[in-house]
């Protein structure tokens, strides 16, 4: 195998490849969970700094393993993923190719909160993946991950899911 020596953008352009476990549409690059990069010049080694999106979160070894073999599979020598919990993963950091791959899944994407004051009047707002209609009410704040809550349509009728605002 030929060893390489990447630069950092060519290392996320490969991290574009992994995708959440839960999310399949959505890279870990899109999803905001890959906080750092950093690469060691004489050796080769990456090593690469993941968020979760809630502490405790289940798929995070997935999203290590994953991170691991595809790195591995384009001849980096050494790779170390480390999970780090020292800057708190917030819903705005989804890019927009991100909320759109939320979208394709069927998720909500969360509203963008910005500088303001975190209320669970965040948790009532979801546009309906489905019909994209706003005429919708929050069911339970428990979907089937706790990044997810539960959502109503009045206009099409359908329940669907919410990648919660955090």
């Amino acid at each position: 195998m030929t060893i390489v020596h990447p630069d950092k953008a060519q290392i996320l352009d490969w991290l574009q490849a992994v995708k959440d476990p839960e999310i399949p549409t959505i890279s870990l690059i899109d999803l905001g969970v890959v906080r750092g990069v950093a690469l060691d010049d004489a050796t080769g080694k990456v090593t690469v700094e993941l968020t979760p999106t809630f502490a405790g979160c289940p798929a995070m070894d997935y999203m290590k393993r994953d991170v691991e073999r595809t790195l591995l599979a384009h001849g980096v020598p050494a790779v170390e993923v480390n999970i780090s919990l020292r800057e708190a993963w917030t819903s705005d950091m989804l890019t927009e190719a991100g909320r759109q791959a939320l979208r394709q899944h069927k998720l909500s994407p969360p509203p963008v909160i910005g500088n303001q004051v975190f209320d669970l009047d965040f948790l009532e707002y979801a546009e309906c993946p489905n019909c994209h209609g706003h005429n919708t009410e929050l069911r339970t704040p428990f979907g089937a991950t706790l990044c997810r809550a539960v959502h109503y349509c009045h206009d099409c009728r359908q329940l669907f899911e919410q990648f919660k605002p955090v």
